[in-house]
């Protein structure tokens, strides 16, 4: 054989080496994300996996929709997830419980809470005192909503067991279709729902609990210890997507916004979209820096207990993790 041809067919043959090996370098990691429920208040994470952020960082993103802070606590501790995106309130539940693997938080999403207090009736000059005596719907016992909910009726003068007929033992995936459906004269719900309620006219936003509950880690990334232990690079390189997200979110316009994560909300139109996103601009929803702040796991630890459901006050340090985003940040 001549010698330009073995030259030839060395390079060839270097070449598709070259080629499996730099395939086999850039194989993304797989991970599984378990998510409360499917919501505008998420906005950053959506941004993340349409506008690519996570395949950049060479992820492979798995996201689920668990319906529900319990069913999403019980997927991450079951190995059925490896990050969970739930309140903060869960992994206090699970350190009550004494689990030998603590769930630990490590990121921020929000950080405010994303209810709206919704009428049945037009309200045109509301007054927090309207809702005594009336039939309020409200979020699942022991979840944040419920729990930011009653804190901020009681700073209103508001006893909710005393002075409402309180309704909490509807399933948190059924409550908007429950006050649809002529259930309860107010109801605290989440966006999309209170806004396609509103424009249906099926119900009217006369108020935000996030405006009225101050600074809170209401739903953050979180992980077993063992599992942000074990792959240190992987929950790197997630928040750095989340973070290069976050700065996205807050860059764009909220139309532009809602056109990158339309496609998690086929059932709204484009223009719901946008006005949801930018109502929770507005009222600093996004938690921009990830970083969970010891007044904010105080501010939680305070609503918890205010609502009777801290089972034990638990050191910041102890399952709030800031170093990855700190880490992230800084670069």
């Amino acid at each position: 054989m001549k010698t330009w041809m073995k030259t030839g067919i060395v390079i060839i043959i270097s070449t598709f080496m070259l080629i499996a090996i730099t395939a086999c370098s850039q194989k993304e990691s797989k991970v599984r994300i378990a998510e409360v429920t499917r919501s505008i208040f998420y906005t950053p994470q959506y941004v993340a996996i349409e506008k690519g952020f996570f395949k950049d960082e060479g992820l492979d993103v798995e996201l689920m929709t668990a319906w529900g802070g319990d069913k999403t606590m019980t997927t991450l501790l079951a190995d059925g997830a490896d990050i969970a995106l739930v309140g903060s309130e869960t992994s206090i539940y699970v350190y009550a419980q004494g689990a030998s693997d603590p769930v630990i938080n490590f990121a921020g999403l929000t950080k405010t809470d994303g209810t709206f207090l919704v009428s049945r009736e037009k309200i045109d000059n509301f007054e927090w005192d309207m809702l005594k005596g009336s039939t309020f719907l409200g979020q699942r016992k022991g979840g944040m909503p419920q729990m930011v909910g009653e804190f901020v009726l009681k700073k209103h003068g508001i006893d909710p067991h005393a002075d409402l007929e309180l309704i909490q033992n509807i399933e948190f995936a059924n409550i908007a279709s429950a006050f649809g459906s002529g259930t309860g004269e107010y109801v605290q719900l989440f966006e999309p729902t209170a806004s396609v309620f509103e424009k249906e006219g099926k119900g009217h936003i006369i108020a935000s609990f996030g405006e009225e509950s101050g600074e809170v880690p209401y739903t953050s990334f979180m992980a077993k210890e063992s599992y942000i232990k074990n792959n240190e690079e992987i929950v790197e390189k997630f928040v750095r997507a989340l973070y290069k997200a976050q700065q996205w979110v807050e860059e764009n316009s909220a139309k532009d916004i809602a056109k990158v994560v339309q496609p998690f909300f086929e059932d709204s139109d484009l223009e719901t979209l946008e006005v949801v996103v930018d109502r929770y601009k507005s009222q600093g929803s996004f938690a921009k820096e990830m970083k969970i702040t010891k007044e904010g796991w105080d501010n939680l630890q305070a609503i918890m207990e205010e609502a009777g459901e801290l089972p034990e006050k638990v050191d910041y340090e102890k399952l709030v993790n800031t170093e990855i985003v700190d880490k992230v940040v800084k670069k």
